[in-house]
């Protein structure tokens, strides 16, 4: 195995270490960045692509035509709302001024058994019209129309599900159908060299029926024609099945689900399947998933930028209430009632005019591009040198028919036999450059990532960004998140230290004081951004949702002796502080019912509570001063829970006087005093590690990947856990192989550079640290790949080469920003979707190998013979079979190779290594040359060994069993050409063949289809049977064609 490589062979191999036919180096056209490519640089690889079918080779690029389309139309719907909002705000601010005078709103009218119609909803949130929401009785009123309640939502039932459906529609918009199998065979049909070829074929069609009869006139024609109508509905049935893989990618990137609100419960529920009058509760990163109006939040502010292109934060409250579909939540929580769905809102206009997913181009399909045009470019030329020489020879009188004469003799043959000699020259010509200009290698790239697209859903991954699946073979370190991802995410409370000491057990409350266990559960009843469904109906257990965390805190409540509903209802919130990955703390002001007492409740990270500590709560209810004594037994209390991996949360809260709090105009700006707090305590949760984490940090390591941790968690959990995990492997490590955030923010850029390389795990860091990490792992010549859930995480998901989000616990914020989504949140997952990474390029790799070995063989053939002797080895028809095997048949069989665990003991693939690696080259050259000198070796010898082996004195029919053994043998050899393409750096080629199942059907099919090409289609294939002697000797002979090659070197070396 080789070691990881260096930095400076980092950076080497992201400038570029040579490449194939001149790609790669600085200044190419087909070199673009993996993210964020200019404009500039997508049309000056366009402007230099050598294209014979400009619509089949840029189906799956980004239409820079229709984006241009796309922005207009989006700046017309967000102009839109920038009017509707613009009028709002003018409404506001004239009713300070002036007398707010009524508008006169229709009566709310009944529609299917609700008691307001569909345009009146639409209308009053499109418009934001608040006096007509005054009208309708407020946020109440609407729900009582809607048949609702603020608080328990619809009751779920079918029944009730319908109703809504057919009174307001569903949240789905119109889609642009997808391109049917008819739009792909005419795709297919517009390529220049197939379109020469069928003007050729009614020539041919003509004169051949003309000279020699209907009856054996049509032969020749009717093949070319059968042959291009074959790889026309071929190819456009391999596109229109990798445009169907792309549709379902598209979909599953929509379908986002969420929680409603139904029946009192919680339920989680597709986007789709959202209804008008839903109570849907929303926190900080959740997009809006459709119009609707505030219900209640606290600190709830929206991003609107999706809409307005304004960056600018727009708080929500109960005098500006209504709610964008599209927006994203940007701070707080609370809930919302539905009240427009699909069609009938902005975001559903705006999608429906642009549901058209327009492709994006990677790198390595830019890449074979270039190479395309390249090799394209040489083949063109070279069969402009045969068509002259082919030309020179048929005018002068030096080409011959089979039985010796000549073909052409000036004003001994007529016009139509001359014509239909050039006619048979231009369709050979024109069948050389089909098959030399490789046109299916940029489409074998969108096959393979189509094939993968489909596997990798199966893996638990969901690409967002076409491009991050080739970049994931690339990436030499992962910065990983603790929680969910090398962890289960199962949080239980194990340990609890309240009353000033260690509880035995931690739901063991009987030696807490009834004062002191009020205010827990009170803490944890309303500083939560979870809930609780109590069943009216006694047996049933309470559902808790929430994140982990919120879940085990409130789960450990309830153990407690909580009741939730009844807690709650003893006060209300006056304002929240939302927990802050930031500031690693959330908060809750709340007036106690019956009194002015009002409670500040605080919970977050443990040293940072515990410095905001002046006292602490004893078990009896006494409150004590700080004293350092204490301080310390709380620090070794958390410094022991960490070393145990448990995660610690403190809980703390102050009285305050109601003349304090501001009023509530004012109170959004209301900062919570965080001073003079009382420790209440500090609980440790347990989160076991992933059972498969540490093979897969395993893995990583052998492949040359670095695993870093970057956790919110202290610094000696996330120690105890990264040694677990495998990350660390020494106990005793010190900065900076572990460092904490606010250390490694401290340091300058250079500084930070020179740490960046050696740390494994950071704790204590702020979503800033984790992109301080990124951009210096980056700046050493890394490709970095990070994970992250979380609203804060976005820019540093957005910065790195790869944004890894979670599917489970990741917020849609976080989601929109990465470029994958691992659905089942585990690490096991993304190493699986690098290993499909290194297989997209290693499989490209192997149809290079396979088309190239064919262009170089097939060109020299040509060129030899066109010199030599005029007489071609392989006619029109023949090479059009050749091209199908090559750019279609062989483009299937290799693109869908699954990744092996070989691919895993290799080091990431450089970002600028070429295609073509200097062992392909011995490889391909080897092989092309082979074939070349038994072909060449046949034509010389081969009639007068074919007449003696079947004692046959004609000389004609002899030259037709050597020009079809010539065939056979050449169509036999890219057979076993693509067993050695599939294993370019193992000699067993046959190894994992059993897994390979597409591969093992096109070559069984290209097979079968040969043996009906030679002994059953002589006529339209210019072919004759071949004896089985004859057929072994084929086969003998494209076996060979492995031996030649002998025991091949590593084709992944640089060497």
């Amino acid at each position: 195995m080789e070691s990881p490589p260096s930095g400076d062979e980092r950076a080497r191999r992201r400038s570029g270490c040579g490449s194939c036919c001149g790609i790669g180096g600085d200044g190419d056209p087909f070199d673009i960045p993996a993210k964020r490519a200019p404009v500039e640089k997508l049309k000056k690889w366009r402007e230099a692509a050598l294209v014979l079918n400009a619509s089949r080779r840029f189906r799956y690029t980004l239409d820079l035509r229709k984006e241009e389309k796309k922005e207009e139309v989006l700046r017309k719907v967000r102009a839109r709302a920038q009017v509707t909002r613009a009028a709002f705000l003018f409404r506001e601010a004239g009713s300070i001024h002036l007398q707010p005078k009524e508008t006169l709103v229709p009566r709310a009218d009944g529609a299917l058994g609700f008691g307001i119609q569909e345009a009146q909803l639409t209308a009053l949130t499109r418009d934001h019209n608040y006096s007509a929401l005054r009208q309708y009785g407020g946020i109440s009123g609407v729900a009582s129309l809607l048949k609702t309640d603020t608080e328990k939502g619809i009751s779920g039932d079918d029944s009730d599900l319908k109703a809504s459906r057919n009174a307001f529609g569903s949240n789905r918009y119109p889609r642009k159908k997808g391109r049917s199998f008819l739009a792909f065979v005419w795709d297919a049909c517009k390529d220049l060299s197939l379109i020469i070829l069928m003007v050729a074929v009614a020539v041919s069609l003509a004169l051949g029926i003309a000279t020699e009869g209907i009856k054996e006139g049509w032969y020749d024609g009717a093949s070319i024609a059968f042959f291009v109508l074959l790889i026309v509905f071929v190819t456009a049935f391999s596109d229109y099945k990798q445009s169907l893989q792309f549709q379902i990618l598209h979909e599953e990137k929509q379908n986002i689900h969420l929680e409603v609100v139904r029946g009192g419960r919680r339920i989680e529920v597709s986007i789709y399947d959202l209804v008008v009058g839903d109570v849907v509760p929303l926190k900080m990163g959740d997009q809006v998933p459709a119009d609707g109006i505030l219900i209640s939040g606290h600190s709830f502010s929206t991003d609107e930028s999706s809409m307005t292109r304004e960056s600018k934060i727009v708080r929500k409250d109960h005098n500006s209430p209504f709610l964008m579909s599209g927006c994203k939540v940007a701070d707080g929580y609370g809930t919302m009632l539905v009240t427009a769905v699909g069609i009938n809102t902005e975001w559903g206009l705006l999608m429906a005019s642009i549901s058209e997913d327009s492709g994006e181009e990677t790198p390595l399909q830019v890449l074979s591009n270039g190479v395309t045009t390249y090799i394209g470019t040489v083949g063109i030329a070279v069969a402009l040198a045969v068509l002259v020489a082919l030309l020179a020879r048929y005018f002068t009188g030096h080409t011959y028919n089979p039985d010796g004469s000549v073909q052409y003799a000036k004003g001994k043959i007529g016009l139509g036999q001359t014509v239909h000699g050039v006619i048979t020259i231009l369709t050979v010509v024109v069948s050389i450059v089909v098959l030399a200009v490789p046109e299916g290698l940029p489409l074998a790239v969108m096959l393979t990532l189509a094939f993968s697209l489909r596997k990798i859903m199966r893996d638990k991954a969901l690409l967002t960004r076409l491009p991050a699946l080739e970049t994931m073979g690339s990436v030499t370190t992962i910065c990983s998140d603790k929680t969910g991802i090398l962890t289960l995410n199962q949080m239980t409370v194990v340990e609890a230290y309240f009353g000033g000491k260690k509880m035995t057990a931690p739901d063991n409350a009987q030696i807490l004081s009834a004062n002191v266990t009020s205010l827990i559960v009170e803490g944890i009843a309303q500083n939560t951004s979870g809930s609780i469904f109590e069943p009216e109906q006694g047996g049933e257990e309470p559902e808790v949702t929430g994140s982990p965390t919120e879940k085990a805190i409130l789960s450990w409540g309830l153990k407690l002796g909580m009741k939730f509903n009844e807690t709650r209802s003893k006060s209300f919130v006056l304002h929240v502080f939302p927990f802050n990955s930031e500031k690693k703390r959330g908060g809750v002001a709340m007036q106690l019912k019956g009194g002015p007492e009002v409670h500040i409740h605080w919970k977050g990270a443990p040293e940072i509570i515990l410095d905001s500590c002046t006292s602490w709560l004893d078990a009896d209810g006494s409150i004590h001063s700080m004293t350092p004594e204490k301080v310390a037994a709380f620090k070794k209390f958390i410094e022991d829970m960490a070393a145990a991996s448990l995660r610690c949360v403190a809980f703390a809260y102050r009285p305050y006087g109601m003349d304090d709090v501001p009023n509530e105009d004012l109170r959004n700006d209301w900062k919570l005093p965080e001073d003079n707090l009382i420790m209440l305590g500090i609980v440790g949760l347990k989160d076991p590690c992933r059972p498969g984490a540490r093979d897969s940090v395993r893995q990583c390591t052998a492949a040359g990947i670095k695993v870093r941790m970057v956790t919110g968690d202290n610094v000696q959990t996330a120690r105890a856990i990264a040694l677990e995990c495998g990350i660390l492997t020494e106990p005793n490590v010190s900065e900076p192989v572990i460092i904490e955030g606010k250390t490694f923010r401290a340091l300058s850029d250079l500084e930070r550079e020179e740490a960046a390389d050696k740390i494994l795990v950071m704790g204590r860091s702020s979503p800033n640290d984790k992109l301080l990490l990124v951009k210096a792992l980056m700046k050493r010549g890394h490709v970095v790949a990070v994970t992250g859930d979380g609203t804060n995480d976005a820019p540093a998901l957005h910065e790195a080469d790869i944004g890894l989000s979670m599917g489970i616990a990741g917020t849609q914020v976080a989601k929109e920003s990465s470029d994958i989504i691992i659905l089942d949140d585990n690490f096991a997952s993304v190493v699986r979707v690098v290993r499909w990474g290194r297989s997209v390029y290693a499989n490209i790799q192997k149809f290079i190998n396979f088309q190239l070995t064919v262009n170089i063989a097939a060109l020299i053939i040509n060129v030899v013979m066109a010199a030599r002797s005029g007489d071609m080895p392989l006619n029109a028809v023949q090479l059009l079979w050749v091209n199908l095997i090559i750019d279609t048949l062989g483009a299937i069989a290799l693109a869908s190779e699954p990744p092996t665990d070989h691919l895993m003991q290799r080091p990431p693939v450089g970002r600028r290594e070429p295609l073509i690696r200097n062992t392909m080259w011995r490889n391909l050259i080897i092989m092309a040359f082979f074939q070349v000198l038994v072909l060449l070796i046949t034509l010389d010898f081969g009639g007068k060994i074919f007449s003696q082996l079947r004692n046959d004195n004609n000389s004609a029919h002899a030259d037709k069993v050597k020009k079809t053994f010539i065939f056979n043998t050449f169509v036999l050899c890219q057979v076993f050409n693509a067993f050695n393409s599939r294993k370019l750096d193992e000699w067993n080629i046959f190894k994992g063949i059993a897994k390979s199942h597409f591969f093992v059907g096109i070559i069984v099919i290209t097979v079968i289809l040969q043996v009906l090409i030679v002994e059953f289609l002589g006529n339209f294939a210019s072919t004759v049977k071949l004896s089985w002697q004859l057929w072994l000797f084929s086969i003998g002979l494209a076996f060979c064609s492995r031996l030649a090659i002998g025991t091949r070197g590593k084709a992944y070396s640089c060497s």
